[in-house]
């Protein structure tokens, strides 16, 4: 499988051994792309996702379909030759292997900056290395069994931080950026209620009721189009606002 060409707006890679993952697996070394076989680019992203693996359940993930003698062989030859392309990249130890503790690796510096963010130790802004992480998808071409939960994860964290991102931007008075980042979840999901609020929000605190309004209907005739419920009381909410009865003469006397 050929090395995808770097992607534009990367910008100048750091010096060292990265591997990339989002968007499509690219391995560099002190800057430079390294042309690496299809068997052995996933064993260095499962461990890059995963860390370390006991080596029998690692062969069993990537070789399911054959024998464990068979499986631990062609584990072997990953292995030789991931160290091959970039010397002790790949670090047997005991009965378990991972990669090198000087390895950098985009979903583990970017899934840290968002936790920082939703646990609120970090603030967000559009600049922020998180905002790469929004913008790519996980392998997107690999068809693998093993990368499902993965990819479900880093789906769930990216539409946490791009709701986070909206509401703080909003907050801001950043209502084109805060838009972007709510259409952007909507994009990803376009049955996420929370989403669907958080572009109600921005429009309501931008002072657009009418824009409001159309993306309440918006969200109404999705649910029901799609899954047959009508939006939450949380949502009408924000477009119909509780009314209380009118208070009766004694109400008002006694108050």
């Amino acid at each position: 499988m050929a090395t995808p060409a770097a992607r534009p707006g990367e910008g100048t890679l750091p010096v060292g051994r990265c591997v990339t993952l989002l968007g499509g697996f690219r391995l560099t070394v002190d800057g430079g792309p390294v042309s690496v076989p299809a068997s052995t680019q996933r064993i260095i992203a499962l461990l890059a996702l995963r860390g370390r693996y006991g080596r029998s359940r690692l062969a069993g993930t990537l070789w399911p379909e054959t024998t464990e003698l068979r499986a631990l062989a062609s584990l072997r030859t990953a292995i030789w030759r991931a160290n091959q392309v970039a010397p002790g990249l790949v670090a047997p130890a005991h009965d378990s292997i991972g990669l090198s503790g000087d390895v950098d690796i985009d979903v583990t510096r970017l899934v840290r900056t968002a936790h920082d963010v939703m646990e609120g130790r970090a603030g967000l802004g559009a600049d922020t290395a998180t905002v790469q992480y929004v913008e790519g998808d996980l392998l997107p071409d690999w068809a693998d069994d093993w990368l499902v939960v993965d990819r479900e994860r880093l789906r769930q964290l990216r539409l946490h931080v791009l709701e986070i991102l909206a509401s703080q931007l909003a907050v801001q008075g950043l209502y084109g950026l805060a838009l972007e980042a709510a259409l952007a979840a909507l994009r990803a999901d376009v049955l996420r209620e929370s989403a669907h609020r958080a572009v109600i929000r921005i429009h309501l605190a931008e002072g657009n009721r009418a824009e409001a309004l159309h993306a309440y209907q918006e969200c109404c005739a999705v649910l029901a189009r799609e899954v047959g419920v009508p939006p939450s009381p949380e949502t009408v909410r924000l477009i119909r606002p509780p009314v209380h009865p009118p208070r009766t003469p004694t109400q008002a006397t006694s108050s």
